[in-house]
């Protein structure tokens, strides 16, 4: 898919770049050649308003100069007078049939076989003709078509090699999300198979003839526990999708973000209370910000959830808030094992645990990832550092 992905990228920008290098290539031929033509004309409307006042030595033409002759016809299209110094006019039929074809055709025109441009003027004693060699400008054009030609098939080529490599670097993003969306129903079938075996399995078992009745009330237990740990799961999945799908970005709103920490942490007191755990905090007071309360509360409850799980006993649990210009720093720190720099990196990807001994712990290894997605949503940034048995979680926001 992604082959094909980064073919079709390709194919469009080509056809896109092709059709602009014809057309602006298209544009200059044009433009070229109706310059040429014009100031050929107005040479020969000079020549022919002023036809015995030849041009200086030491006088610059304003136009363009090219060879040509003239030829004054009466009023009855007799030839009167013939004149010119670059031509050989000695041929009278010759310059009788040229004479005879601008006649048959307009004003200004062009006889291609003999590379010649004729203007008729009308003079005060009849009609006055100018012919001009016109070989130098269709050899100008000739060299600016084959130039072009040039220009067309290098420019085409060289965008062809910035295309296929912007190809590589557009798709890159879509390969990255096609990878994670794949580890992401891989892992996601991986947790959702194990309970569901064991709901499968005693199921079957609580169904048997022979299952004991002192068993029965286990087994409906164990039946229970399972489906609720799925169900903490699927909620928990459904949280991830909202937060990618920008659900947090809907209902931002102008709030107290001090009061907010500050009522998100006293809940806790209790809970890492019976975790044999001390929860202190420092929040100033006074800062606002612009968001999701639901979301930013949630972002608060999954750090200190996280603290609980993975401390020592008898240990702290420290939440502080600060301000540093136009923004908010919110840190939790707890006392455990010391995070690897590896794990520091993979932390915040989902279904990743730095202890995979607590798969039944009720951790599915989300929680961080929903608290970047909510983060992120919100412009800010999440991040973890380990030091000296510390574990430190960051959540960086905008503020006013």
């Amino acid at each position: 898919m992604l082959k094909r992905l980064r073919i079709k990228f390709v194919c469009i920008n080509m056809t896109i770049v092709t059709i602009l290098l014809c057309l602006v290539l298209s544009l200059v031929l044009h433009f070229t050649q109706e310059n040429l033509e014009t100031q050929s004309i107005r040479m020969m409307e000079a020549i022919a308003a002023e036809p015995f006042q030849p041009g200086l030595p030491d006088r610059k033409p304003d136009d363009i100069f090219l060879p040509y002759f003239t030829v004054h016809l009466d009023h009855q299209g007799n030839l009167v007078t013939l004149s010119g110094t670059y031509f050989d006019l000695s041929d009278q039929d010759l310059v009788a049939q040229l004479v005879a074809e601008a006649l048959a055709g307009g004003q200004t025109g062009v006889l291609e076989d003999y590379h010649l441009r004729y203007c008729r003027v009308a003079a005060p004693m009849g009609e006055q003709l100018v012919f001009a060699d016109i070989s130098s400008e269709i050899k100008t054009m000739e060299s600016l078509l084959r130039t072009c030609l040039l220009m067309g098939c290098l420019g085409f080529l060289a965008f062809l090699v910035i295309s296929l490599f912007l190809a590589r670097w557009a798709v890159r993003p879509v390969e990255k999300a096609w990878d994670q969306q794949r580890q992401f129903v891989a892992d996601a079938s991986h947790e959702l198979k194990t309970p569901l075996t064991v709901i499968t399995t005693t199921t079957e078992l609580l169904s048997a003839p022979a299952c004991p009745e002192s068993h029965r009330t286990r087994y409906a237990h164990n039946i229970l526990t399972t489906a609720r740990q799925m169900r903490g799961l699927v909620e928990s999945l459904l949280d991830l999708a909202r937060a990618d799908n920008g659900a947090a970005r809907t209902d931002f709103s102008d709030l107290d973000y001090s009061q907010l920490v500050t009522s998100a942490v006293l809940p806790f007191e209790a809970v890492l209370f019976e975790a044999h755990l001390t929860l202190t905090t420092d929040i100033r007071e006074g800062i606002r910000l612009k968001g999701s309360s639901d979301h930013l509360r949630q972002v608060v409850e999954i750090l200190l959830d996280n603290a609980r799980k993975y401390s020592f006993p008898q240990t702290q649990v420290t939440v502080t808030l600060t301000r540093t210009g136009k923004t908010c720093l919110l840190r939790v720190t707890n006392r455990g094992e010391t995070i690897s720099p590896a794990d520091l990196t993979n932390i915040f990807k989902r279904f990743y645990r730095v202890d995979t001994a607590r798969t039944g712990s009720g951790s599915y290894g989300l929680g961080l990832s929903i608290a970047e997605s909510i983060v992120q949503a919100h412009k800010g940034k999440i991040w973890a550092e380990s030091r000296e048995g510390n574990n430190f979680f960051f959540v960086q926001l905008p503020c006013f």
